[in-house]
């Protein structure tokens, strides 16, 4: 069992450090839209670039922060009756909850990762005026999504724990 709280450990120290890096993407996109709220209506220079960019770091930025929110509960919850439930039997929702979520992530890897291969194997670029390329943000995905799988499969093992009546988080 030390092994396997050791992956927890490890895993959800990898998805901290992850979401940690991309927080750093919300004050890049608030430059950017400052610089182009600026240019736009003071000096009458829209920027060509501005918008889209901003887009390109939020869509890594949700995902990629969203393995370690799945850890901190920090998820949209209904909780009315979670929170009544007993500490064995909230263990095994949570055991069932995470499952679906490995099922899922599963689905999204199998699905996104011909998407991202295809983009960077072809050099897929945005096709608009500034024209980036966006086969990064597209290979992102299935990365998101494999790092998403291993925090579910993480939050499984802790909610086995807790079936047990043990209380382990990292």
């Amino acid at each position: 069992m030390a092994v396997l709280l050791g992956y927890c450990r490890l895993i959800t120290a990898l998805n901290r450090w992850v979401a940690t890096i991309v927080s750093a993407f919300v004050f890049i996109m608030v430059t950017v839209i400052s610089y182009e709220v600026v240019s736009r209506y003071f000096f009458n220079a829209p920027t060509t670039w501005a918008m889209e960019l901003a887009t390109l770091l939020f869509g890594p930025y949700f995902l990629l922060a969203g393995p370690y929110i799945l850890h901190t509960a920090g998820h949209v919850n209904v909780d009315i009756l979670y929170r009544k439930l007993p500490f064995k039997l909230a263990g095994l929702v949570d055991c069932l909850t995470y499952a679906l979520i490995v099922v899922v992530t599963v689905i999204f890897i199998d699905q996104s990762l011909p998407i991202a291969l295809n983009a960077y194997a072809s050099g897929e670029t945005s096709f608009t005026s500034w024209n980036p390329p966006v086969w990064p943000v597209k290979a992102l995905i299935p990365i998101a999504f494999l790092l998403l799988l291993m925090q579910a499969l993480a939050e499984i093992i802790w909610a086995v724990k807790r079936i047990q009546g043990q209380e382990v988080k990292a």
